[in-house]
C-alpha cells in the first residue's frame, strides 16, 4: 500500500500556506516565502496575510523543473523585516535533540529540508531495531546533514558525503551545535565512491539516499537521476549488509512516482520489510503540500 507520510510535533517548523508556485514556511521565529513548484493549485489565505507574516521571499527569475536542482545565478531575496543571517532551530528525536543552523542561500535553500525529519525518526529507529554496536552507516547526498545527526545520535558510525564542501562544513557546525561527534565527513562524487566501496567488498548496515534530479560531483562529474538511479541501486545492493541492514531512498524529481520508488527495491530482494509512497507537509490553511517520494526497506 502507498503510503503518504508527515512530520509531526515540531514546533521550530510549520508550513503556513502554500498555492500559485509558493509557499509561506515558519522556521523558528522567522517566515519565509518561497518557490514550491508542485504548489499549482490557489493561496488559501490572502496575499495580504502572507506579506504581513513575511519576514523574506525568495524570487526566481523563472520556474525551476526541480525545487532542489539549486541554480545560484536565478533569483535572490527580497527583505521585508528584519531577521539574522543565520539562526537555529531543534528538532527532538527519541535519540536526543538535534540542532541546525539555517540561513538564507544565494540559492533559495536555507539548510533544511523539513519533510524529512520522519525519515529521522525512521532511521533512529531502524539504528535500535538492528542491536548492535555502532553500526556502520553511509548517507550519500547527504546535503547539511540531518540524516547524519539521526544515525550519529542513535549511536551509528556514521559516514557523510556530499560532493560540495561548503555544505560538508556546515554539516560538520550542525553536528557540533548538537553535541556530537566523530561523523566520518567526505567530499567526493557518490557514484566514484559506492564504485570503490563494491571493489573493497565492503559493507554498510544503514544506507541513506537523496539524490538531486540534477548535480555535479566535485570536479564537474554530472548526475541526471534518470540516468543515474539504476547503477546507483545495484552499487548500494552490492554494499547493503545481506541480513540486518535497512535502506532509504528518497526521490525528488517531478517525474518520479512512489511506483517507480518501489519497483527499484528489486535490487535488494529479499527484504523482510518495505514501504513506499510520499512525503507531504500539512498546512496550517489544511492543504497537503506532497514534497517527493520515498522507499524504505529492510533486510
Amino acid at each position: 500500500m502507498i503510503k503518504a507520510l508527515a512530520p509531526e510535533n515540531w514546533k521550530d517548523y510549520e508550513l503556513i500556506d502554500c498555492g500559485e508556485f509558493e509557499k509561506l514556511e515558519r522556521f523558528g521565529s522567522y517566515f519565509l516565502i518561497r518557490p514550491e513548484p508542485q504548489a499549482v493549485w490557489k493561496k488559501v489565505y490572502p496575499d495580504q496575510e502572507w506579506n504581513k507574516l513575511a519576514h523574506a521571499r525568495f524570487r526566481r527569475e523563472k520556474q525551476k523543473a526541480s525545487w532542489r536542482s539549486g541554480d545560484s545565478e536565478n533569483g535572490g531575496w527580497q527583505m521585508y523585516k528584519p531577521m539574522p543571517e543565520t539562526w537555529n532551530i531543534t528538532y527532538p528525536l527519541a535519540s536526543g535533540v538535534i540542532t541546525m543552523r539555517l540561513a538564507l542561500t544565494s540559492f533559495g535553500h536555507i539548510g533544511v529540508f523539513p519533510e524529512q525529519a520522519e525519515n529521522w525518526n525512521y532511521i533512529v529507529r531502524a539504528i535500535r531495531s538492528l542491536n548492535q554496536p555502532a553500526p556502520k552507516v553511509l548517507n550519500l547526498f547527504a546535503y547539511t546533514g540531518g540524516a547524519s545527526l539521526a544515525a550519529r545520535s542513535a549511536g551509528a558510525d556514521t559516514t557523510h558525503l556530499d560532493a560540495v564542501k561548503q555544505v560538508v562544513s556546515w554539516s560538520r557546525e550542525n553536528m557540533e551545535l548538537s553535541g556530537l561527534s566523530n561523523i566520518r565527513w567526505l567530499v567526493e562524487d557518490a557514484m566514484k565512491y559506492l564504485r570503490r566501496e563494491v571493489k573493497r567488498g565492503k559493507t554498510y548496515q544503514g544506507i541513506i539516499l537523496d539524490p538531486p534530479a540534477y548535480g555535479r560531483g566535485p570536479t564537474g562529474e554530472k548526475w541526471v537521476l534518470e540516468e543515474g538511479i539504476t547503477e546507483l541501486m545495484e552499487l548500494c545492493s552490492q554494499i547493503l549488509a545481506p541480513k540486518n541492514s535497512f535502506l532509504i531512498l528518497n526521490l525528488y524529481s517531478l517525474g518520479f512516482s512512489s511506483l517507480i520508488a518501489n519497483n527499484l527495491a528489486e535490487n535488494f530482494k529479499p527484504y523482510i520489510d518495505k514501504e513506499f509512497g510520499e512525503f507531504y507537509l500539512p498546512a496550517r490553511s489544511g492543504v497537503r503540500l506532497p514534497l517527493g517520494t520515498f522507499l524504505r526497506l529492510k533486510k
